[in-house]
């Protein structure tokens, strides 16, 4: 029986790794695909879109504060981290996002805010100044023109420009959450926890919501109350605990470990199968029904996010590539722009 050589045994554990990535990233686009339905009635109920993110991202700040705590040495090593983190991938994103549903369907709005894969790669290309495919490119003007079907541009965009707009925040605030779940992935050992950077995430996401909702002005007494979900009276307290547990605690902590384990493009393109599961739960447990020229245009959207992120290279190189390097790049991966 052959020896395995250091070579295949790293391979072997290469792979594992990245089948773990996967299935972390997988299981990430369930949890956060099922916020859109749970939250969507606690909004109709009453309460504010804001309010309901301040009580999500609290929530799980106060279910991960162990872990902070534990981890405080970050505050000192990596605060620009955590601070970004907090500020773009948790408050940026759920605020939003949140904002955005109350005024367009949960689908939609996912659909839009599932640019943010095509949004990465221009970081990629502009940012930090790597070549792209052409197919990349191709994919980014699929998912434009998807979105333009989406939002059915030839009705003189009668759809609401302003949900619309918020769910792009959404999008930019989300390339945020991927680019900075990757930063320290390639230190090894001393790269930052991600649980950690997680829990100081919700902690700082936590302090700049209260500020914008104030919370103090909500109506509590929805929460003791139900919501109806297409018609079916559930308890506001499942929604909220759905809500603070799968859709941010455990959604959070899978999506940033497989970043961690694949890379932004990669973890981006597995993600982008949030906004098919949240429109598919959107359909069934809320009745809201897409157009056929909307669901083919959701559909463009994550074909060309997907051409554009498996298209474009995995991990940043050591330095940014000059235009002597794209070359020799351009040489051993084919045609590039």
């Amino acid at each position: 029986m052959p020896v395995p050589t250091s070579a295949s045994t790293r391979n072997v554990r290469s792979t594992r790794g990245k089948g773990v990535g996967l299935g972390l990233a997988l299981l990430s686009a369930v949890a956060f695909g099922g916020s859109g339905v749970a939250a969507k009635p606690l909004i109709e109920a009453g309460l504010d879109p804001l309010h309901v993110v301040w009580l999500r991202v609290a929530g799980a700040a106060v279910v991960m504060l162990p872990l902070a705590v534990r981890h405080r040495a970050l505050l000192r090593s990596h605060p620009a981290l955590l601070a970004g983190f907090g500020l773009f991938a948790v408050a940026g994103v759920q605020a939003f996002y949140f904002a955005a549903i109350s005024r367009i369907p949960v689908g939609v709005a996912l659909l839009v805010e599932y640019l943010a894969p095509a949004l990465v790669l221009g970081w990629v290309r502009f940012v930090q100044r790597r070549p792209v495919t052409r197919a990349a490119a191709v994919g980014v003007v699929l998912a434009v023109g998807g979105l333009a079907c989406v939002v059915e541009v030839w009705s003189g965009l009668g759809f609401d420009v302003v949900g619309l707009l918020l769910a792009l925040g959404a999008a930019c605030c989300q390339v945020g959450y991927f680019v900075l779940s990757d930063q320290g992935s390639d230190h090894g050992d001393r790269a930052p926890d991600p649980l950690g950077v997680i829990a100081y995430g919700l902690l700082v996401g936590a302090a700049v919501l209260t500020v914008v909702a104030r919370p103090w002005s909500m109506d509590w007494s929805v929460l003791a109350g139900s919501a109806r979900m297409d018609g079916t009276p559930v308890a506001a307290s499942v929604l909220l605990a759905w809500i603070v547990l799968v859709a941010t605690v455990a959604a959070y902590g899978t999506g940033v470990l497989s970043v961690r384990r694949l890379s932004p493009q990669v973890a981006g393109v597995v993600a982008c199968l949030e906004a098919v599961i949240a429109t598919m739960l959107a359909w069934v447990l809320l009745g809201e029904h897409l157009s056929a020229p909307q669901i083919i245009g959701g559909a463009v959207v994550l074909a060309g996010a997907f051409i554009a992120q498996s298209s474009a290279p995995a991990k940043s190189p050591d330095r940014p590539v000059a235009s002597g390097g794209a070359e020799r790049e351009l040489s051993t991966r084919g045609t590039s722009i």
